[in-house]
């Protein structure tokens, strides 16, 4: 993408993803802001008390129909290419059919998955090859499971370390959410241009996906989103302030099993905020294998 690329947008849309298996989750939010300084506001699912990952995506589709979107989703959008040496190996060194490119790796998280409803991703665990390279639930670490990090990932550490991305286990085990998050990508492939996978004849999309870190933002807001910190009412104006937004209502509350919707809330007001910076846009190169972080500052060559 070239370094002057501001694309506008009429929505900007945070995502609190979930990777947990069965149709809906607690830990699925939405919330939504316009262009300007008003607060982002929540999305209520279209039915139930929760949202489900398919009405997610609907969503988008809809919203996309007749507006232009920017919508930032809470997990790693690719594997690193790597390894803790900082010398390529692909995504799964050694595995023979490593894809090598970031759709071909969603269509083989999805093609592993295919028997698995609602986008869960977990079928890979128990895959006779590919399993090795996840520290998976039930105390299934695979042998070739390493602490490998992405470019993006040790630029963040900086302002708040990320997780490594095959890591599907505890608090901390965001490979789950990816899993699933990987499979949706490859189902809004051929609808959205997601960032900074394709190429720019598809930036004419209606609907832009770029990759967040809600921790990151709050961290770059002076806030330590640990604890329930992140859910209180103060420090999430903090970080709104901090994206140039107005504070939310006196009477706020973020629901969610971890104040998941105080992470969708910031995150769509940084979304507003970076998106008119065209520095946020121009990334390195092997980003285009491995994504990157909406927000995250590149030292691009």
């Amino acid at each position: 993408m070239t370094d002057d690329y501001k694309p506008c947008f009429d929505l900007f849309v945070g995502i609190d993803w979930s990777g947990a298996k069965g149709p809906r989750q607690p830990g699925l939010s939405v919330f939504a802001a316009g262009p300007g300084q008003d607060a982002p506001e929540r999305i209520s699912p279209p039915e139930g008390r929760y949202w489900s990952r398919q009405a997610i995506l609907d969503y988008l589709r809809d919203e996309s129909a007749h507006k232009s979107v920017l919508a930032g989703i809470d997990f790693a959008f690719a594997y690193p290419v790597t390894d803790e040496n900082s010398i390529h190996c692909g995504y799964f060194p050694g595995y023979t059919n490593s894809p090598e490119t970031a759709h071909d790796l969603w269509a083989l998280i999805d093609r592993v998955n295919e028997d698995r409803p609602d986008f869960y991703g977990g079928g890979i665990w128990d895959h006779p090859e590919l399993a090795a390279y996840y520290n998976a639930p039930g105390r299934r670490r695979g042998a070739a499971f390493v602490s490998r990090r992405r470019l993006t990932e040790k630029l963040a550490k900086n302002v708040k370390s990320p997780s490594p991305t095959f890591n599907c286990v505890g608090p901390a085990g965001v490979g789950t959410g990816s899993l699933a998050g990987m499979r949706a990508l490859h189902q809004l492939s051929a609808l959205a241009y997601i960032w900074p996978f394709d190429n720019s004849e598809t930036a004419s999309r209606s609907l832009h996906l770029v990759e967040i870190f809600p921790s990151y933002y709050f961290a770059l807001a002076g806030i330590n989103a640990v604890n329930g910190a992140h859910g209180q009412r103060e420090n999430i104006n903090q970080a709104l302030a901090h994206f140039g937004s107005a504070p939310v209502c006196a009477d706020f509350q973020a629901n969610g099993p971890d104040h998941d919707e105080a992470d969708a809330l910031v995150s769509a007001a940084a979304l507003r905020w970076f998106a008119v910076q065209p520095d946020m846009w121009s990334v390195p190169s092997d980003a285009r294998a491995e994504g990157w972080i909406f927000g995250v500052k590149s030292a691009k060559p």
